[in-house]
């Protein structure tokens, strides 16, 4: 595949071995403007850098080399992994996010994301499941790449898990139990940054909008019923590769 190239100094200096990319981390750069945002991914006061970024118009610029840790993830967990940029690589979509008036992805951009992330896949021998955003690695702090995002779409590729149309349970729960198992289905899903044991309302309140902003973008709330727990447990028990 063939993209231009501008080159970030924004990198680790030592570089990893290939084996070790195991995640492709989709963004969108929350920012005015393409040129605002290369001119921050360029800045060395700023130290943030992503592999790819794509522009609405679907040109594709490469700013890190796979080889190097490129500085996208920041603090973040998931699965058994910390701070994931040296098992990553960060893809960022020109997108003016929800501070600047949240937009949805143009055709050209999804369809030249498509491309990259198949390529990157074949490349890498990446899971499906292993293809996520920064507010699933980071959802105490990020909303990226946020509920415009076509997750379903992409699934359908071999690009990210989704889920079949589910029956609700008709079964009844309280709502702490439907609390514990749901914590329990994204533990195992990957999701971290919560207490199974003891709740905290503001960052379960989070995880939750996280999860949904994913899986469930019509219905961005913290609130837990048995749909959301229905695909929660169709998610954590159906991992596919």
């Amino acid at each position: 595949m063939k993209f231009s190239h501008i080159k970030s100094s924004n990198f680790s200096n030592k570089p990893r071995k290939l084996k070790n990319i195991k995640f492709i981390i989709i963004h969108y750069t929350g920012m005015q403007s393409k040129r605002v945002s290369i001119k921050r991914l360029l800045s060395k006061k700023h130290k943030v850098s992503c592999h790819y970024i794509i522009d609405r118009n679907g040109f594709v610029i490469q700013m890190v080399k796979d080889q190097n840790i490129a500085w996208h993830a920041g603090k973040s967990k998931w699965q058994n992994y910390q701070n994931l940029n040296e098992n990553s690589i960060g893809i960022e979509l020109i997108n003016k996010g929800h501070q600047y008036g949240y937009e949805k992805f143009s055709k050209k951009q999804v369809h030249k994301l498509i491309k990259l992330c198949l390529y990157l896949k074949k490349k890498y021998k990446i899971k499906k499941s292993n293809f996520i955003g920064h507010s699933d690695i980071a959802p105490l702090r990020k909303k990226d790449p946020g509920e415009k995002f076509p997750w379903h779409r992409l699934s359908t590729l071999g690009i990210g898990n989704w889920y079949p149309l589910l029956k609700e349970s008709q079964k009844k729960l309280s709502e702490n139990k439907i609390r514990e198992l749901f914590f329990k289905n994204i533990y195992i899903i990957g999701y971290r940054y919560f207490n199974k044991k003891n709740p905290d309302k503001k960052v379960d309140s989070l995880l939750i909008k996280a999860f949904k902003r994913r899986y469930m973008p019509a219905a961005v709330n913290s609130v837990l019923d048995a749909k959301t727990l229905e695909i929660s447990y169709f998610l954590a028990n159906h991992k596919k590769n």
